[in-house]
């Protein structure tokens, strides 16, 4: 029997009336301008051909695996919706994507996360700044593999590239300033102690918020783990003295609409009695009635901004002049002093504070 000669890039190029050079441009999916007609000629010349690109020889001989690796705490929520746009943005630059949950902060899950991770030579990391410890991610970098942080404050500058951060404190400012322009004067926030980080970012907002104020109002942050949800209801009706309406802002939509359920179970009324502001913009935010005031959290352009710093690490794109330069349709962010990117977020006002 003869064995069935393998099939190259020079017979697809031939066979699509195009250069070696395109040829391997599209299949590996180089940020490069071609024609789609051009693009669907060599794709259909592979496909009948039966061309089956060996990708093992391809990144031996380049000495790129042109994957990327994601590290998320979990898959619920943000971090699950954040995974699904990283993986759509890093295939339209030509890399797969493998993405790990933290596991719950499970040490030996940290471990075989890092096993895994330098057996495949990823070309880069993105982490989440609760996924791994700047100790292990260390280990990472120290292999030579770029890291990209997001959501990850005061991470040594010498681990990372840099962090592209959702700009939770200013985005709070916002929702403080709504909550007292639409007459709320007793002001509280529900804090949750299981995402430190993130929480403070949203602590030092609510804070800033009632600074920029200058004005005269009660305030109060209340831990959500120590009090039981309708228990803070009667809470935040005894410290605000009467006042109405009471402005809440909650750690996030889920913890918001926990709150409103609880507030209604009590016979307040929304917004009349209590006006809440959720954060993240989940589905269940738009859905549930009174609709919930939310912050937006811009999924796209966090994205976007990680894989163009990722990118401008492994050298396939041009340093801008400023944060708005483009190359190949990628925006470049440009770092700050703090070595972070800033994405702000925006108020979506709905039912939950104004009729």
């Amino acid at each position: 029997m003869n064995k069935k000669r393998t099939v190259t890039i020079v017979d697809i190029a031939e066979a699509a009336a195009v250069s070696i050079a395109t040829v391997s441009n599209v299949l590996n999916r180089r940020n490069v301008p071609i024609a789609e007609e051009t693009i669907r000629k060599v794709e259909k010349a592979a496909e009948a051909l039966g061309y089956r690109r060996n990708a093992m020889a391809a990144n031996l001989s380049r000495r790129k695996s042109n994957e990327l690796g994601l590290i998320v705490p979990g898959f619920i929520g943000y971090y699950g919706r954040f995974a699904e746009e990283m993986e759509r943005t890093a295939h339209q630059h030509g890399y797969h994507l493998s993405v790990y949950s933290a596991g719950g902060f499970d040490s030996e899950v940290e471990k075989r996360h890092l096993d895994a991770l330098l057996q495949r030579r990823v070309d880069g990391l993105f982490c989440h700044g609760l996924a791994m410890s700047p100790d292990t991610t260390r280990k990472i970098v120290g292999e030579g593999t770029p890291l990209v942080l997001f959501n990850g404050w005061n991470w040594p500058q010498d681990i990372a590239v840099g962090a592209v951060n959702l700009d939770f404190s200013e985005g709070c400012v916002e929702a403080v300033r709504h909550l007292y322009d639409q007459g709320c004067r007793s002001l509280f926030y529900l804090s949750s102690g299981r995402a430190h980080a993130i929480n403070e970012q949203r602590v030092i907002g609510f804070n800033k918020g009632l600074i920029e104020l200058e004005a005269s109002v009660i305030s109060e942050i209340i831990e959500l783990g120590l009090h039981e949800v309708h228990s803070i209801v009667r809470m935040t009706q005894e410290i605000s003295g009467g006042s109405k309406p009471i402005g809440i802002l909650a750690f996030d939509d889920l913890v918001a609409l926990r709150f409103m359920s609880a507030v209604v179970e009590q016979g307040y009324r929304v917004p009349l009695d209590y006006k809440i502001v959720g954060i993240n913009n989940d589905s269940v935010s738009s859905d549930c009635y009174p609709q919930l005031t939310t912050l937006d959290i811009p999924y796209n352009q966090q994205a976007q901004l990680m894989i163009a710093l990722m990118l401008r690490q492994l050298g396939e794109a041009i340093e801008p002049s400023d944060c708005d330069s483009k190359s190949g349709g990628v925006i470049l962010p440009k770092l700050d002093d703090e070595h972070e990117v800033k994405i702000p977020l925006t108020l979506i006002p709905r039912m939950s504070t104004s009729l």
